[in-house]
Formats: structure tokens, sequence, C-alpha cells
């Protein structure tokens, strides 16, 4: 999204499925095993709740003791998103825990801490600029107000909250370092959400993914924009503006995500990362003269230079778009995550000492199993993994032996590095702002199809979401054209962003995005805040309550939050 709304882009969330009864069994019944998968390859209860009083611990350094965390199941909770709060059974006073917060996940903790503290503390906490951390209000340890005998429980109609649009980084995030990210983490767990955007540090993944088509680091100079303009470059809006980007920089960049993505799974979220969407650089062209590759347009900006203007598209069609989209995620998954067998590079890659990530409480490393020679000598039964790191807990689904590794050498152990999701979800934008050449409903399915078969090629069980935008912002996206796309993906392989629903929402005109999983999105909740707040709290939801849907009570898995 190419927009001058927002500096930050923020989501009131519906998540919704399928305008008739037969797809709306399939979404839900797909959407549920979804939720299944991602409850056992979580992070263990122990880390989530390590990093949820790591959260409390910067937030209110004084009241440590106050709180006392829990995991508990969904069936306790009653719900994907809940939490419970309630009077510890053993107060006593000053310096024993007070108040109990119960959560299905690290974030639904942190949620229900942010809802004890608003409406019982009379506290706020928003960014900085918004009022930031207001906390005078918060009695002293000893003294906290009680909830009522039976407690509180908050069941969230949502199975996820999305954050973050794909121009936001550039916005902001871009001039960040680890504490400021960290700090904006803690405030999204705060505020329940669960699926954030994570694309800081993937130039540095590139820059190997291009190595291996030969493309060289000085044809990638005039690829990369500039921090404040990496978000148009990787959506192949304009390319090199603002470059060319230092080398150190880049590096400084990809360390960064990995603690990002470290915290992000500690808590319980689900990151999003990016995926391959067709953008390339110019030597591409003249390496793969065969290959299907299109100059693009002008943009908006740039004043036509074609230096900075006109971008390459690689046709999703061609045969190499798999090749680079396969390489991107794998790489990405191996430079991210890193279980692969030189484990001896992830100790090297975050200076780790005796088992321990510097500045990542809660990350549970062993650096001598990690600089073993081979991942299949270790990787053997649930019994040992778990003994040789020291876990009590069932960490859920376990292949019995290292045959349950993907064909490329990555091995789906949740809590080994990251405690990292096996599906996650992808992001790709190969239309944003850039017009399809040709029209052809045929085409436009085989486009999308390719793209995710690129994805799907490098992690057999990704999710593809897609940022909406482009139904809003061009009419080029006629009924055929919009079907021809979203259907081209498997059912429930595919979750689109309505992307400016506050203004245009593109839901109610397409029919519920032809059936395809969606999420209502604002987009434009800027610091004037200048949208009618009675309009943002009804009338949208008066517009779903309209439907034969809602009617006819085909829509379960839709989910309302504000």
């Amino acid at each position: 999204m190419a927009s001058p709304f927002a500096a930050v882009s923020f989501s009131f969330f519906l998540f919704s499925f399928l305008s008739f009864a037969q797809s709306s069994t399939i979404g839900v019944t797909y959407i549920s095993r979804l939720l299944e998968i991602q409850d056992r390859e979580r992070a263990p209860p122990s880390v989530q709740i390590a990093a949820a009083y790591g959260v409390l611990h910067r937030l209110l350094p004084s009241h440590s003791s106050s709180f006392e965390f829990g995991i508990v199941s969904k069936e306790q909770c009653g719900g994907d998103s809940c939490f419970m709060i309630s009077n510890h059974p053993s107060s006593s006073g000053h310096g024993a825990p007070e108040i109990l917060i119960t959560g299905v996940t690290g974030v639904e903790i942190m949620a229900g801490l942010h809802w004890y503290l608003k409406y019982w503390c009379g506290s706020h906490i928003s960014w900085d600029k918004t009022g930031g951390a207001q906390l005078l209000s918060v009695p002293d340890s000893g003294s906290f107000p009680h909830v009522q005998e039976a407690g509180i429980l908050i069941q969230r109609p949502i199975p996820w909250n999305y954050y973050q649009n794909a121009v936001t980084s550039s916005y902001t995030f871009a001039w960040w370092d680890w504490k400021r990210w960290e700090k904006e983490i803690d405030w999204m767990a705060l505020q329940g959400i669960n699926l954030p955007l994570a694309f800081t540090g993937q130039e540095a993944i590139w820059q190997k993914v291009f190595r291996n088509f030969n493309i060289s680091h000085l044809d990638l100079k005039d690829f990369f924009g500039g921090p404040a303009f990496l978000s148009w470059s990787r959506m192949g809006n304009l390319h090199g503006w603002g470059g060319p980007l230092p080398q150190s920089w880049l590096d400084q960049q990809l360390l960064l995500q990995k603690k990002i993505l470290a915290r992000m799974y500690e808590l319980g979220m689900t990151p999003v990362l990016p995926a391959f969407s067709g953008n390339v650089p110019a030597a591409l062209k003249y390496i793969f003269p065969s290959a299907k590759i299109t100059r693009l347009g002008n943009w908006f900006t740039v004043g036509g230079n074609p230096r900075w203007c006109c971008t390459y598209l690689l046709d999703a069609t061609d045969p190499l778009f798999i090749e680079i989209g396969r390489a991107f995620i794998q790489q990405q998954l191996k430079g991210l995550f890193n279980l692969v067998s030189n484990g001896e590079g992830l100790v090297a890659d975050f200076g780790m000492t005796n088992g321990r990530i510097p500045d990542l409480e809660g990350t549970f490393l062993d650096s001598e199993l990690i600089e073993e020679s081979a991942w299949k000598n270790i990787l053997t039964t649930d019994q040992l993994i778990r003994r040789r790191w020291n876990m009590n807990e069932s960490a859920g689904h376990i292949p019995s032996t290292a045959n349950g590794c993907l064909d490329y050498g990555l091995c789906c152990y949740p809590w080994l590095v990251f405690h990292g999701l096996c599906r996650k979800a992808m992001w790709s934008d190969t239309f944003d702002e850039n017009t399809p050449p040709v029209d052809d409903p045929e085409y436009i399915s085989s486009l999308g199809a390719a793209i995710f078969k690129g994805m799907q090629s490098g992690d057999s069980n990704a999710i593809w979401l897609m940022q909406g935008w482009l139904f809003s912002y061009d009419p080029f996206w006629r009924p055929p054209q919009m079907k021809a796309l979203l259907h081209s993906v498997p059912m429930g392989r595919l979750v689109v962003l309505d992307l400016f629903a506050e203004v245009k929402p593109i839901w109610i005109t397409s029919e519920q995005f032809y059936g395809v999983p969606y999420i209502w999105k604002l987009a434009r909740f800027r610091l004037e805040c200048d949208i009618d707040a009675s309009r943002l709290m009804t009338e949208w939801y008066k517009e779903i309550r309209k439907t034969a849907v809602i009617r006819n009570s085909q829509m379960r898995n839709a989910v309302l939050s504000v």
C-alpha cells in the first residue's frame, strides 16, 4: 500500500468465512485445523510465562511480585482467545502475589494484564505520542484492588489480531534498534496482537538468494532502496532510491529480525514473514534472457528516471519464479531459524555463552547441543530431546525421528530455536499498485497458483496472507479477475486483508471475497484520529447484520473485535 495515510496501521478485526453454507463448512474446518496446529507448535507454557513476566518487569518493575501468570487450555478458558483474572488464593499482603491472570497464550496473559490495569487501576497504555504508559494510578504492592469473587473471564471472538501494513517499516520501523522494538512488541502483547508482520532484515536474505542466481553485490546496490523507501522497493514500485545500503546496516537488520522473531514466538505470536512477489533486479533479465521479465511503467514518484523507476517483474508463470520463490523461503527459514546441521553458525550469530542469547530472556538454548556436528544425531525421540534440553512439559507433536524433517534439511522442532511454528504465514503482493499485463481470468488464475506454488515449494505448510489494497486501489480488479486470483489458491491457504475496510470495504461488494477467509482491517488509525468513532464502532457492524449470512447463522466463524 503506497498511501500517505498513517504513520502506523492498526486493525479492528473481522476474520470472516464464506458466504454460502458448503464453503463455510470447509473454511471453518480448515481454520480449526490450523488453530490446532498452532496450539501444539507454540512455545512451551513455561517459555510464554517467562516472556510475560519479562513484559511485566519492563512495564512495572516494582510490581513484579504482585501478579502470578499461568497458561490454561482453550477448554478451561472457553475459546481461542481468552483470559481469566482472579484474586490470588494465597494473597497475604505486601510481597506476595495478589492477582492471578491466566490465558491460552502469553499474549492473552498480557491482554489480561492490560485489561486489569485499565479497568481496575485506571491506567492507560499506548504509544508514547498518544499518551504513553500512564501508570501513576497503579497502587503500591499489597493494595491492589480485588476483582469480584467469581473472577473475570474475557473471551475475545477472534483467533487472530493482525497488526501493521507493508509500508509501516519505512514510516518508522527502519530507524528502530532492539530496545525500541522490544518496547513495541511489549505493546503488541498488551494490546492482544498475535499476528504481526515481521519484515525486518529481509535484504540480507535476498543477497544470499540472488547470489545463487549469479546476481552480484554491485547489481543489488541499485536494487534495494534506502531505509525510508525500502517498503516501496520491496513492493516493486521503485528501486535504488535512497540507496545504496551499507552492508553493516543490512547485517544489523538481520540480527535484529532474529531478536524480533524470538520475542514474538516466546509470547505466543505468529509472525508473518515475506515471500517472493516477482520483483527482481534488472541484471536478472540479462543473466536469464529467455525469462519472462517485464519492465513496469512509472510509479507515482522519482520523476520517471529509469535509474529509479520502472522496476522489473518476473512473470509468475515462468519456471524461474518458483525457483526463486522456493530459494527465498528456504534461505529465510534457514537464515532466521537456523535449524540446520551446522549449528555452530547459530552460536556465532548470536554471541551465545552458556546457552543464553544476550538480552533475550526466556530463550532456552543449549550451545553445547547446538554445536554438535549433525542434527540427525540429536533429533531422535521425544524423551531424548526433553532430557537434553532440560524440558519437563509436553511440547506437543514430535516426529519420532529426524525423518520428520522437511526435505531441504529444516527440522520442525518448535521449542529448539525460537520456538517457531512450522506452519507460517507468508506475505506476497505481486500486484500492489502494479496492474497485471493481461486481464484474462485464466491467466490471472495461473499467476496466483504459481505465486502460491513458490511459497509452498519452500514451506509445504505456508499460508498466503494477501494485502487487499489492490482491490480498492485499481479498477482492473472486476469480479472475474478477483475470483480468478482468489480461487487460484487452495481453500484455507489464502487469507485476504480488507485493508481499507473502514472507508471502502471490499468484503461488502465482493460477496465476502467470494468465499475466501479475510480480515477486516482499519488502515487510517493515525495520530489525528479523524475517524468518526461512532461510525467506526457501529456502522460496519450494522452492515454485517444486514447480510443473509448472519441471518442464516452460516457465518459461524465471523468474529468481531473493537
